[in-house]
């Protein structure tokens, strides 16, 4: 006869961080270094952090992150930034990640946070709670042995040196910080996560070097930085070395050229390899032959409305807007129903209403559009967004979008 088992699910405490994160780690499928534990402990919220126990078992995790982040016009709008999301293997099929995101969203609005957004691991997992890919990333693989670059005006006047990456962190800091309110998606960093940036575990390393830095100045100022790594290799023909970018920041065009160039022209390397770029980083427009860069897209962050009428009237929108969206969310039922949306270029209301609808979707959709990544009219062609109103559809679609492809720099 088998021993009924029941779980219980609740706040973590301090005391319990390391079995909750040893069971992240371990469904993750990895290993994790002793200074990512630390830094992870430092940065936990532990108020904010769900421990699914059986007896004295941890089998469940949940957490979030109190961020900040930027959305079209240039307002920084409090986001939960989900992580930490795991359940056993021995407890799957249990509902244990249902209760989960349901406790986590609840108390998500609780707080009065309109938005919640997280990086998947298993991007069809989260669509049923409500989330939507609304940032995309680019990667690619450069051959730099024969691309080129033309480089904006400018560049000659920028000094690029090396730094060690802990030295120079404060002055990276603050570039990154001055690029946070242009950009959708973007988070405003709080004190501690630029430590983040620096994490550096050999076995991350992949065989290749610590973490390498350079920064950019013009002026005497520092306008920009690259954190990298290289690893050498030979082949038939001699050097056959890869520069892996981790990061990279500029707060003009001639820095952003003078990076570039930097990174396509280190001795002994042939391949430069980058990750989580913006899908339109200005780097696939100075090159000179883009199959050899043989980019690729992926999605990054997901996003929820967890409150519809706070989350629309937060941003802004490229054109005059008025519209009457009749929202499905079986999950946070609060969202469901008619909201009129009015807004422009200086400001926005949403509000319950009872007039007609012009458009119908459900919140995964309006979560995908809301950064202005996603084209409303691309969903409508899938079959996920319904015009009631002709003409409704195109007007919205113009104004829901961004003159920048909204980007989450960085995991969490």
């Amino acid at each position: 006869m088998g021993t009924e088992q029941t779980t219980e699910l609740t706040v973590l405490a301090p005391e319990d961080f390391d079995r909750w994160w040893d069971g992240v780690v371990r469904a993750f499928g990895g290993s994790a270094s002793a200074e990512e534990r630390e830094l992870d402990r430092s940065l936990t919220e532990f108020e904010r952090s769900l421990a699914a126990r059986d007896g004295d078992e941890i089998v469940g995790t949940a957490g979030a992150f109190s961020f900040r982040m930027t959305v079209p016009g240039g307002a920084v709008v409090p986001a939960a930034g989900v992580t930490m999301v795991s359940v056993a293997g021995t407890h799957r099929r249990r509902g244990l990640l249902t209760s989960m995101m349901r406790r986590q969203l609840d108390d998500v609005r609780a707080l009065g946070e309109p938005l919640a957004v997280l990086m998947a691991s298993e991007p069809a997992i989260y669509g049923r709670f409500g989330y939507g890919a609304a940032t995309f990333q680019l990667d690619a693989e450069i051959d730099t042995s024969r691309v080129r670059l033309t480089l904006p005006a400018g560049t000659e006047d920028v000094r690029v040196r090396y730094a060690k990456p802990a030295d120079v962190l404060a002055e990276c800091e603050a570039v990154y910080a001055a690029l946070v309110p242009a950009r959708p998606g973007m988070l405003a960093r709080r004190p501690g996560w630029e430590r983040f940036g620096l994490l550096d575990p050999e076995s991350e390393r992949d065989g290749g070097s610590e973490l390498q830095c350079v920064v950019a100045e013009r002026a005497g100022r520092i306008t920009g930085f690259a954190r990298f790594r290289t690893k050498m290799g030979w082949g038939p023909s001699g050097h056959d070395g890869t520069v892996t970018l981790e990061d990279l920041a500029a707060l003009d065009p001639a820095t952003d050229g003078a990076l570039w160039r930097f990174l396509f022209g280190m001795d002994l390397m042939s391949t430069l390899r980058v990750r989580h770029r913006p899908v339109d980083d200005a780097w696939q427009y100075v090159v000179d032959d883009i199959r050899r860069c043989r980019p690729r897209q992926r999605d990054g962050g997901h996003v929820r409305l967890v409150e519809v009428g706070k989350a629309l009237s937060a941003r802004t929108y490229q054109a005059p807007l008025d519209v009457v969206f009749d929202v499905e969310d079986a999950f946070c039922p609060w969202n469901a129903g008619r909201w009129r949306l009015s807004g422009d270029p200086k400001g926005a209301t949403c509000e319950r209403t009872t007039d007609a609808a012009d458009l119908t979707l459900s919140v995964r959709e309006l979560g995908a559009a809301y950064l202005g990544g996603v084209p409303l009219l691309s969903l409508a062609a899938a079959g996920r967004v319904r015009e009631l109103r002709p003409g409704a559809l195109a007007k919205a679609a113009v104004a829901f979008g961004s003159p920048l492809a909204p980007w989450l720099p960085h995991g969490f």
